[in-house]
């Protein structure tokens, strides 16, 4: 008898119990064992499903996005630093930050002031929540479908087209740019000047309780330049009669309209219009023509589509709707656009010779190309701020700074050789028409275009002004 080999009958089992496995998988969940059968036939085709890359080149492509991402490169939106610097800051960055800016459009952030019950000061509630207090501007900021139905439709479709409630005025006048579908809009939401605040305490001449004041009922109210416009005579501030002032601001070096002056004066509103020769009236661009026409014409140079910047580029303007050929094509040498822009340049300088104090001119005059954004704007080089000392901000200002006003902050950390220097320097004495004639030249610098984009306004705004002062 011969000996079992283990090893082969361990292989042998191990043949026997694949089979028995091959076996069970050919029987039919029946328990009936059977062969696949024949093929059966074709069935008719499906839908065909999308092409998630084939969509993305609708606008992901040199023609469009590609294009727009490159030339946005060119503007401040996109290269500016503001939207770092004031991240955080709930007020500020409704203007300077995306997220902030999405934010008040979604939840409709009102502009129209409230008033404590308990200390009856007012404030302006419009500003964005602390987690959204961020970000850098983009194509999120101003487009806000994209990357919802993956469609060139999704480009159109913007954050905000609806009228403007200004915050100037706490919500009480209203922008509304209604041609081009409302785009305009979208721009003036930002582009809008800030309200001077009428201060809420202040220190002047020994006084610092807030009671001393007439108009304590609109303590942090917005200032209402139709009381400077009745009243040109009547005193607004004066540190030796602080009892009888009714519109308490404390003049400083950044008592000001803030950057955004061009939304109001396309509308044709929103500076302090004085009774004059000169009637308030809108050039034709308030109706007929958008900031996109303009400001987004075919590229020239840097200028020109999403770099926002119009200067040298006259696209916009030469069109059959506009400037023909007819009646003279806009160019920087047309004499219809240099006649402007030298016109209101020097009722500017004219404006700013008016504004004295104690023979000193109270507009302050910047010659640094780099700090000054209107620098050879005008002869002077007016920047829009009050010629004030301040140390680090204006260290050759002549006049006193009370430093009382918000913007300016506490003197307390300033040097004793500083506070020496600031107390030798002669006091502000304001009529209402000297502050309401620097708003109004605030106005005309900081709208950067000298009267292009509304020389009927402006022209009216100056003119008024300097016959209202003596």
């Amino acid at each position: 008898m011969r000996k079992l080999n283990l090893q082969k009958l361990i292989k042998g089992a191990m043949m026997v119990s694949a089979a028995s496995m091959m076996l069970l998988a050919g029987c039919a969940k029946d328990g009936n064992n059977g062969l696949d059968g024949a093929n059966g036939a074709t069935g008719p085709a499906g839908a065909n499903g999308k092409d998630a890359s084939e969509t993305c080149k609708l606008c992901h492509n040199p023609a469009v996005v590609d294009s727009i991402a490159t030339i946005f490169q060119l503007s401040k939106h996109e290269y500016g630093t503001t939207a770092e610097e004031e991240a955080g800051n709930t007020g500020c960055t409704p203007c300077h930050a995306q997220e902030a800016f999405k934010y008040v459009c979604k939840n409709n952030v009102s502009t129209a002031f409230i008033q404590d019950p308990a200390t009856l000061k007012w404030s302006n509630p419009y500003a964005t929540v602390a987690g959204s207090a961020y970000g850098n501007l983009g194509c999120f900021t101003c487009h806000s479908n994209l990357h919802t139905t993956y469609a060139y439709s999704d480009l159109t479709t913007f954050t905000t087209v609806a009228a403007v409630p200004m915050t100037m005025w706490g919500g009480t006048k209203t922008i509304n740019l209604t041609q081009d579908g409302g785009k305009s809009n979208l721009c003036v939401k930002c582009h809008q000047p800030r309200p001077i605040a009428i201060s809420t305490s202040m220190s002047i001449a020994g006084q610092t309780s807030t009671s001393s004041f007439a108009d304590t009922a609109n303590r942090g109210k917005w200032l209402d330049y139709t009381k400077l416009a009745s009243a040109p005579t009547a005193i607004f501030y004066d540190s030796a009669l602080a009892t009888t002032i009714t519109q308490p601001v404390t003049p400083s070096y950044r008592t000001h309209v803030h950057y955004g002056a061009v939304g109001a004066v396309v509308a044709g509103m929103g500076g302090v219009e004085f009774n004059g020769t000169m009637a308030y009236a809108s050039s034709s661009h308030a109706s007929q023509a958008s900031c996109e026409d303009c400001h987004m014409a075919p590229v020239t140079g840097a200028a020109g589509s999403h770099s926002f910047k119009a200067k040298g580029n006259f696209n916009g303007c030469n069109n059959a709707s506009c400037h023909t050929s007819a009646g003279g094509l806009m160019s920087s040498t047309n004499a219809d656009f240099t006649n402007i822009r030298t016109e209101i340049k020097g009722l500017i300088a004219t404006l700013g010779g008016k504004l004295k104090e104690g023979g000193v001119e109270i507009m302050n005059k910047n010659g640094d190309a780099t700090t000054n954004l209107w620098y050879g704007y005008t002869t002077a080089n007016y920047d829009g701020y009050l010629n004030v000392y301040d140390p680090v901000n204006n260290p050759n200002g002549p006049t006193y700074n009370t430093g009382s006003f918000r913007y300016m902050g506490s003197t307390s950390s300033w040097t004793t050789a500083q506070k020496a220097t600031n107390a030798a320097f002669p006091k502000l004495h304001l009529t209402n028409a000297q502050m309401g004639a620097i708003i109004n030249m605030q106005f005309a610098i900081r709208e950067y275009s000298l009267g292009v984009h509304n020389y009927k306004y402006i022209k009216a705004l100056l003119t008024n002004s300097i016959a209202i002062l003596p």
